[in-house]
């Protein structure tokens, strides 16, 4: 089974195009990376399949998601868990590690939503917080937590309804090299055999060692997709990036450098 499907999607803002007549898929269960230089309409191609962004109504442009072509957005935001670090700052409020991640359950934003939480709903959200080893900063407010502290919240807020789909969009921006590491560790512990894992990295150490597909991006376009072994080479990255790119790796991690 599909578990995303997406064919000829073109994004235009301004007149530019961001996306032009991209086609993707990935099955359930799979682990994809998609890496490539700004501007290559990576977050865009993310936020379609959110369907946080819509594309041109064209007659050939075709969505399904999880074998279903229509959806309720509020039903949808639950069968798929997203972090970006464009939303930190919409985050980083006065409202608890605790309340953030309450929220993810009603596909809420975390502020003034109208539910009554339940013990139940409590008891799922410390548990999250308890996997992302976050569970003794549960009252804390967000505005008192680290940028990696916090990005551990948010991804127990996308996990807490058990997603079938998990979106990463440079889940680890900004971060110093040990906690993207630590982040690594912790996003490994919600690779299961039957989720789908579509990550966005421009670090190469982020592509987790079970991800075995990879996706390059530019100019709005799909370049390459394939095997990983296949596709992480110095001459495919070197012509993504339009220089010279050095690829080293240990343990199944892969570092690039100029």
């Amino acid at each position: 089974m599909e578990a995303v499907t997406i064919r000829h999607a073109s994004v235009r803002r301004d007149g530019k195009y961001i996306l032009t007549d991209v086609s993707f898929h990935a099955e359930k269960g799979e682990k994809i990376a998609i890496i490539g230089p700004n501007g290559a309409g990576k977050s865009t191609l993310i936020d379609v399949i959110d369907r946080r962004t819509y594309p041109l109504a064209k007659d050939e442009y075709f969505s399904s998601i999880l074998g279903e072509e229509r959806w309720m957005v509020a039903d949808l935001r639950k069968r798929i868990g997203h972090v970006s670090p464009g939303t930190d700052e919409f985050y980083r409020t006065s409202y608890t590690a605790r309340e953030i991640v309450a929220s993810g359950l009603y596909a809420s934003l975390g502020f003034d939503f109208h539910h009554v939480i339940s013990k139940e709903d409590w008891e799922k959200a410390d548990e999250e917080l308890r996997k992302v080893s976050m569970l003794s900063h549960r009252e804390r407010t967000m505005n008192t937590l680290s940028t990696g502290e916090m990005r551990r919240v948010l991804l127990a807020r996308a996990a807490i309804t058990n997603p079938d789909i998990l979106l990463l969009d440079e889940a680890s921006s900004g971060l110093d090299f040990p906690s993207r590491a630590d982040l690594r560790d912790t996003i490994s512990g919600y690779i299961t055999a039957g989720r789908t894992l579509v990550m966005v990295t421009h670090e190469l150490s982020e592509i987790l060692p079970s991800i075995d597909r990879i996706i390059l991006m530019k100019d709005g376009c799909i370049v390459m997709d394939g095997k990983k072994e296949d596709v992480l080479t110095e001459e495919n990255l070197s012509a993504l990036y339009s220089r010279t790119v050095h690829i080293a790796e240990a343990d199944g991690i892969y570092t690039a450098f100029c």
